[in-house]
């Protein structure tokens, strides 16, 4: 799949980028996402905004404010707002395709099964430092996968992030704190369950986005009708100004 080979490729130039390689790298991004959403439905398209916008919220409120992790040059790289459109969108199709509707069972145990051992290690003592966060976030995961309304969409979310978090983290693109702000939750580099912590985003996205299609499919509708009703009343006035003069004085 394009994005996951997107995901080493950019990382990996990131990883000796200056600030301004790094932006033209955001260029790309962008391009990149837009010519993915080029044949996919309107909705889709919402999606994935919703989620770009939602996930930069997030990022500049968790990275260069409370620092919970961090970038090279402690900011919020061009590539990364595009980035999550691009997960995102990886995550969707692979919910979507053949394979994993023909497996769905079988994927969504898996995931609950690699996720959860995944979590558990993080709190093992073979784990580099200890990860509670990413225990809570496995807990989200869960959530998603029972009560969930796309469960496929987050099992290939766990596929997604959990590759993009090892591969960035191993690169050094980003680091995550020993602890959260509080200094009483334990952060893994990554947390174990990073995947589950995306899950909001790709919730945000199923669950705004139609609500933001119907209304512009009204205020289209809404203009539509002005238009026509300002072009009836035009043509109206027109043929009540042709009238034919009366013989009659």
């Amino acid at each position: 799949m394009i994005v996951l080979g997107w995901i080493p490729v950019t990382l990996g130039l990131d990883s000796g980028a200056s600030l301004a390689q790094q932006q033209l790298l955001g260029l790309m991004t962008w391009l990149l996402l837009l010519w993915l959403l080029r044949d996919e439905a309107p909705l889709v398209r919402v999606q994935t905004g919703v989620v770009i916008a939602f996930a930069t919220i997030v990022e500049y409120t968790f990275s260069p404010w409370l620092e919970v992790y961090t970038y090279r040059f402690d900011n919020v790289p061009a590539f990364v707002p595009p980035g999550h459109g691009l997960v995102y969108l990886a995550a969707l199709c692979m919910g979507r395709s053949t394979f994993f509707r023909t497996h769905a069972r079988s994927l969504v145990t898996a995931t609950v099964v690699a996720a959860g051992l995944y979590a558990l290690w993080g709190l093992s003592p073979w784990a580099p430092r200890p990860d509670l966060l990413g225990l809570f976030w496995f807990g989200c995961l869960l959530g998603f996968l029972r009560w969930g309304r796309s469960r496929l969409l987050y099992v290939g979310a766990f596929v997604v992030v959990t590759y993009l978090e090892l591969v960035g983290t191993w690169l050094g693109i980003w680091v995550w704190q020993p602890y959260d702000p509080t200094g009483l939750v334990s952060l893994g580099n990554p947390p174990s369950g990073a995947a589950g912590g995306y899950g909001w985003f790709d919730l945000a996205a199923i669950t705004v986005a139609p609500w933001l299609v119907k209304v512009r499919q009204r205020a289209t509708a809404t203009a539509s009708g002005r238009r026509e009703l300002r072009k009836n009343s035009l043509v109206k006035q027109g043929v009540g100004g042709d009238r034919i003069p009366s013989d009659h004085g």
